[in-house]
This record gives structure tokens, C-alpha cells and sequence, in this order.
């Protein structure tokens, strides 16, 4: 095992004194590794964007010694990797000493947190090393959290200054299984560089021979990739020409590929795997679908919104903030193959009104989830944030309101 801090003083001096006029807040986000999707993509993004003048971004990697992660580190801020891999080691306890030694060193003003083994191992180290204000990232319904998870988790809301949740679904759950006040959680929604998708083309009103429903999700249970797969099988009964992608790798992908087989769906439904290039793969796309049972505001619908392409979606979470059921896409309860299928042939029915809610989502997307908008709301909670006495927590800046268009 190996910590490496991959910065020098030199590039990335530590703050400036504190006095020093309009010093940019030092953030420094605390997470397992680095990945190509989930929340470890959306951190990467955000630090990627932030303002430099205003946020001056830190990442720390509890693990981060893979391959992948590596290959995904950001060239443009300090990033230290703890290579920690369990908790209750002795290596554990002597790198807790090391990230609080990085902070106090860096002078860090926040440090945010994301996951349950972050949070447990970053917060005592902000305490020793005086970090002003720690908050947690809660992106989910707290549904992979064991029972112990939601115990340790309760007691770590205590001493947290607060947490950020991408939606009002997740709001919710934070203080329903934490305990925390309401207004000691903030919203602040999710973005996507519509700039990748612009140069896709709105949606034909006309039918189309080979009709694809394309879904963008890692191969986990919670996602339900399984769910698409039956759901197809009752689709080509009415439409035979129809065909399926998933763009996504996990652990249901020897598991899906037996289900397709048994069905006979190997000409009409394809595995893609890792895809890079998602603007792309939308734009053979005509329907989007994310059939999760459990779901924070998730990114795959945004990038679906942003090629103008309409959703059908589980009423799970964040779904529902970004689609609503009729005007962007369709609705469908969460497990239900045999509703998913009647809204794909709703869609598939009626290519013109998929074409209108196709136009709906993109001006939605446009009007309120760009990622410049994301960066700009961050930046200025992480402002407001440390400008305010212990104890005063920003108010939510969340982008939608109840009933907004």
C-alpha cells in the first residue's frame, strides 16, 4: 500500500493568510476512487468546472491506487491518494493522520464528503486538522445502506455542518434517515454540458423502420437492466423491428446476456458495454429509459433531455423532478415490466408526440440543468457557506421549484 499526494508547492501553493482579500474558498472532496459514471464522475466534472478564482478545488482518494482511477485523476488540482482499502487496518489510522496533516497544510475550508466509508474516515480528520465546515454529498435514496451504514451514518450527521442533495426526493431521505434538519440540507441539482449534445438532431415526427430504445446505466441491480429486457420481449410482439441498447458494464452482465438468450432477443437487443462517446450513442436513440427502483437525479436522463430525446422513466426519486409524466416523457411505475412496455408502445404509437416531448426535455434541460449552471450554483454555496457563522447553513438553491416549467 502507497499514499501519494500528486501535486507540488510550486503549482498549487497552500492558501494564502487569511487575510488576504478574496482568497478562493479551498474545497477539498473526499471519495473512494474515481470512476467513469456515478457520483465519482459528477465530482470529477465539478472540479473540473469550478471558477478558480472563486473555488479552488483539493481531491483526496481514499483508495484511487486502480488503474482506471488513475487514468481519471485531474491534471489541474492537488490529488492525494491514500491507497486505503479497509477501514479497521492500522494503514487506516495512520493515513487519517496524513489527510488531516493535507488539510491543515492546505488550509482547506470545506471538505465534502461522498459515501458512507469517506464520511466515516474524512470527518474525525477535518476535526483534528480544524477544517471550518464539512458536509456530506447525500446523491441517493439511502437504499445500499445496511443497517449499520444508517446507524454510523445518524451519528455522523451530528457533527457534520450539513449535507448537499442533487434533488428534493433525496433531501427528503437524508433527514428521514439521518436525523438532520431540513434546513441543514441543501438542493442543488445536477448539470450536463449541452454543448456535447447540440449538434444532435431533434427527433423525426415520422415513424422510423428500426425504431431503438437506448438505456445509459451501470449493470446493477438497483438499476434493473433486467427490467428493459422483458419489457422488450412484450414490445416486438407489436413491433418487431424494434431494437434495444444499454450502454453500461457491471455485474448483471452475464446475467443479462443469459436472460436475452432465453428470451430470443440476440437480434434485437444489444449489450454495448463501456460507451465514451454518449452523445453518440443517443443519436441512433429514439427513447431513453432508466428503469431503476431506486435513483438520486440522475445523470443518464439529463444526457437523454439534452439530445432531445423523450424518457420513460420508474417514479422513483429524482425521475419524477426531471420528467414529468406526459410532457417530457412517460412515467411508469418501479418493477413493472408490463407497464414499461405499454409506454415504450406508447411512444413507438405515436411517433409525432414522442417528437414533442423529445423538444419538451431539451428546453427543460436548457432552462435549468446546464452544467454551467450547476458550476455557478456550487460556487456560490461554497461562498455562502463559509461566510456564515457555525451553525448557519446556506438556503437551498435549488434550480426547479414545486410546479416550475
Amino acid at each position: 500500500m502507497s499514499s501519494t499526494l500528486v501535486s507540488n508547492s510550486e503549482r498549487f501553493p497552500a492558501a494564502a493568510s487569511a487575510g488576504a482579500a478574496r482568497r478562493p474558498v479551498r474545497v477539498c472532496f473526499l471519495i473512494e476512487q474515481l470512476l467513469a459514471g456515478g457520483t465519482q464522475l459528477w465530482c470529477l466534472r465539478l472540479i473540473q468546472g469550478l471558477d478558480r478564482s472563486r473555488v479552488a478545488p483539493l481531491l483526496c482518494l481514499l483508495d484511487g491506487e486502480d488503474e482506471l482511477s488513475r487514468s481519471l485523476e485531474p491534471s489541474d488540482c492537488p490529488v492525494l491518494r491514500l491507497g486505503v482499502q479497509s477501514l479497521r487496518s492500522p494503514w487506516a489510522f495512520r493515513q487519517a493522520w496524513r489527510l488531516a496533516r493535507f488539510l491543515r497544510e492546505q488550509r482547506v475550508d470545506v471538505l465534502q464528503v461522498h459515501h458512507a466509508d469517506p464520511t466515516y474516515f474524512g470527518l474525525p480528520a477535518a476535526r483534528m486538522a480544524g477544517v471550518p465546515r464539512v458536509v456530506h454529498t447525500w446523491y441517493n435514496l439511502g437504499h445500499n445502506l445496511t443497517a449499520r451504514d444508517r446507524r454510523l451514518t445518524a451519528f455522523c450527521a451530528r457533527f457534520l455542518d450539513g449535507a448537499v442533495a442533487n434533488c428534493r426526493a433525496c433531501k427528503e431521505s437524508c433527514a428521514s434517515l439521518t436525523g438532520a434538519s431540513p434546513q441543514s440540507i441543501a438542493v442543488l441539482e445536477n448539470g450536463v454540458d449541452l454543448d456535447a449534445f447540440a449538434s444532435i438532431a431533434p427527433l423525426s415526427p415520422r415513424p422510423e423502420p428500426r425504431p431503438v430504445t437506448g438505456m445509459v446505466a451501470n449493470l446493477s441491480p438497483v438499476k434493473e437492466p433486467e427490467l428493459l429486457v422483458r419489457a422488450a420481449r412484450l414490445v416486438l410482439q407489436t413491433h418487431p423491428h424494434a431494437e434495444f441498447r444499454i450502454a453500461g458494464v457491471g455485474d448483471l452482465q452475464q446475467p443479462l446476456e443469459r436472460l436475452i438468450e432465453d428470451l430470443g432477443l440476440r437480434s434485437r437487443f444489444v449489450l454495448a458495454g463501456r460507451v465514451s462517446d454518449i452523445p453518440a450513442f443517443l443519436s441512433d436513440v429514439r427513447i431513453g429509459v432508466l428503469c431503476s427502483r431506486a435513483e438520486g437525479l440522475p445523470h443518464a436522463v439529463l444526457e437523454y433531455m439534452a439530445a432531445g430525446r423523450p424518457s420513460v422513466v420508474t417514479a422513483v426519486g429524482g425521475n419524477v423532478e426531471l420528467i414529468r409524466d406526459g410532457v417530457e416523457g412517460l412515467v411508469t411505475p418501479p418493477g413493472d415490466a408490463e407497464g414499461l412496455a405499454s409506454a415504450l408502445r406508447r411512444m413507438l404509437d405515436d411517433p409525432r408526440r414522442a417528437a414533442e416531448m423529445g423538444a419538451a426535455a431539451r428546453r427543460r434541460v436548457a432552462a435549468h440543468y446546464s452544467r454551467d449552471a450547476m458550476l455557478r450554483r456550487f460556487e456560490q454555496f461554497y461562498c455562502d457557506l463559509v461566510s456564515r457563522p457555525r451553525g448557519s447553513f446556506p438556503a437551498s438553491t435549488s434550480c426547479v421549484q414545486a410546479g416550475d416549467p
